[in-house]
């Protein structure tokens, strides 16, 4: 009777990894989408980057930094789980970029169009923490 329980618990047991292994699976599938799309649109800033270098030095650089992130939450896809610390930057760089846009179109320091980008960036954020990858724990021999 008591091999019985085990098989038992232990096939549960067993039932639970797989679903959690897929769940686990499509979460990473997910954060390498959102990796790739963040990647391109940040990306896609070089050519606003390209307009603005004469007219207005401060976004250019802005743009520049973005730019080089893009590159390198591309080069993340490969191995999420390797890449935290920099999908961890991304996400609170990008809450800290849009408290300040946010404040200063409040304040009406810049034009309250910018809200959009404030949303925008708070997506990003959101959605980079709730997809990251779990901090692996050791394991001692």
């Amino acid at each position: 009777m008591r091999g019985t329980v085990g098989v038992a618990e232990h096939n549960r047991a067993r039932a639970r990894r797989t679903v959690y292994g897929k769940a686990w699976m499509n979460r990473e599938l997910a954060l390498k989408i959102v990796l790739g799309l963040v990647g391109l649109v940040f990306l896609a800033l070089a050519y606003p980057l390209i307009l603005f270098v004469r007219q207005d030095p401060g976004t250019s650089m802005m743009f520049s930094i973005y730019v080089t992130l893009g590159v390198f939450l591309l080069l993340a896809i490969r191995n999420p789980l390797a890449s935290r610390s920099l999908i961890a930057f991304t996400a609170w760089s990008s809450f800290a970029h849009a408290a300040i846009m946010g404040t200063q179109a409040m304040r009406d320091m810049v034009s309250h169009g910018e809200l959009v980008g404030v949303a925008v960036l708070v997506v990003i954020g959101v959605t980079l923490i709730a997809l990251a990858p779990a901090k692996q724990r050791a394991t001692f021999a």
